[in-house]
């Protein structure tokens, strides 16, 4: 078999498959992760392929986001490696502001993906030693071959949509993900349930409030909600610096006596703590603390109401578990995302079932036989650069090696024409 270090690109003919020999790694997806990915490898001189179901980069932030959207935590534990957000960017920028340094990130690192190309299947040939993945687009099915695949689809590749009793059979209002929700203009004076209560499902009740909409907000468990600042200091730029030298447990200690001096206690509200600390509960399981920017103004006077859980749905109305019946005309769904991993990748040693890597981070971005995971540490931005940035490395030095060798095989080979001629 010929190395994969001589094959640059080459095309074949499978049966009625196109197949492509891919001279670096395939990344699969074209989000920040695997922007971040693919701007390392080309620091490292790595070539890459990049292939990305939408037609677009950042399809979750592009097409699945509502307008308000801002980033939530300072641009500085936000920005992608080897290239910082621009000075006059504010300090939580705006969708569209992150999307314009996406594409200007994209273009600086002459990234270009494959668009419209979805991966049906990626298997790791034990015989040849390669990666087959296999793509369709339009019809046309595509399999590219290469040593290395780095998986950057992401925590947030699909909607979660719960079975709620009655809501598909009987409820005749509107029904939408958060991830269809744009505005509350047009919900301006309609009766709206927002089922979640995490970050997305906050902010869609502040802005459904802000446009004058009946909100209600269904809070089935415990939740932290914390100020997104504290005195103009990030919240979690503060949590950052102090589990730099405090245990854990402590750090959660001070970071819930500063929520309850700015924001005050949120029991009478319906807002109940769960027992472990914010920053552990983020650490053990990935559920992110929600950090307040308006809605609890809301919620205390009122503008948004907290509702229980829901028993079922009826043609206009919503009964909940403690009896009550509400009358409403829309439901949005903030019900979260899952990964996509196990639908497309035939793969169980490194990922689970449930589409995260199995090795707790900070070893979660490295697997056997030329595997690798972008964005899959439940640590933001921030997580999605580091594992960019180890990806691009470990690759890097073996591309290196390799590279370096043929360059000697093809000098004695040089010499030996030399010497026979």
């Amino acid at each position: 078999m010929e190395n994969m270090f001589s094959l640059m690109a080459r095309e074949e003919y499978v049966s009625d498959r196109r197949c492509i020999w891919v001279n670096g790694p395939v990344i699969v997806g074209a989000g920040p992760s695997g922007l971040a990915t693919a701007a390392c490898l080309r620091d490292q001189g790595v070539p890459f392929v990049v292939v990305e179901r939408s037609d677009c980069i950042a399809s979750l932030w592009q097409k699945r986001t509502y307008d308000r959207l801002k980033l939530h935590l300072p641009k500085k534990f936000c920005q992608l490696p080897k290239m910082p957000f621009p000075d006059h960017y504010p300090e939580y920028p705006t969708k569209r502001q992150f999307i314009d340094y996406l594409e200007s990130y994209a273009n600086h690192f002459d990234i270009k993906p494959e668009f419209n190309k979805s991966v049906e299947s990626a298997r790791f040939d034990e015989t040849s030693g390669l990666w087959r993945v296999r793509t369709t687009a339009a019809g046309e099915e595509m399999e590219y071959i290469c040593r290395w695949l780095v998986v950057a689809t992401g925590e947030n590749a699909e909607r979660v949509v719960p079975e709620i009793n009655g809501l598909k059979t009987e409820f005749n209002g509107e029904v939408i993900h958060a991830c269809e929700y744009k505005s509350g203009e047009k919900f301006r004076g309609k009766r709206v349930l927002v089922v979640g209560c995490g970050n997305s499902g906050m902010e869609v009740s502040l802005d459904l409030a802000n446009h004058n909409a009946i909100t209600s907000m269904v809070v089935r468990s415990s939740v932290h909600v914390l100020p997104r600042e504290v005195m103009g200091k990030s919240t979690f730029g503060i949590s950052v610096m102090l589990m730099k030298w405090l245990p854990l447990w402590l750090v959660d200690k001070l970071l819930l006596i500063l929520s309850w001096l700015v924001l005050g206690s949120l029991t009478n509200y319906g807002l109940k703590r769960p027992s472990v600390g914010p920053m552990e509960l983020k650490s053990k399981t990935g559920k992110t603390p929600v950090l307040d920017i308006g809605a609890l103004e809301k919620i205390k006077s009122g503008n948004v109401g907290i509702v229980p859980a829901i028993k079922r749905f009826s043609r206009r109305h919503v009964e909940l578990v403690d009896g009550q019946k509400l009358d409403i005309d829309a439901v949005v769904l903030a019900t979260g995302y899952r990964s996509n991993v196990p639908s497309w990748l035939q793969e169980s040693e490194f990922f689970s079932k449930s589409g995260f890597p199995k090795s707790p981070f900070p070893q979660a971005w490295k697997g056997k036989s030329g595997l690798y995971a972008a964005g899959f540490t439940r640590k933001g931005l921030a997580g999605a650069s580091a594992d960019a940035v180890n990806i691009a490395q470990d690759i890097g030095n073996v591309w290196r090696e390799e590279t370096k060798r043929q360059k000697m095989r093809r000098n004695v080979g040089h010499r030996r024409c030399i010497s026979v001629a």
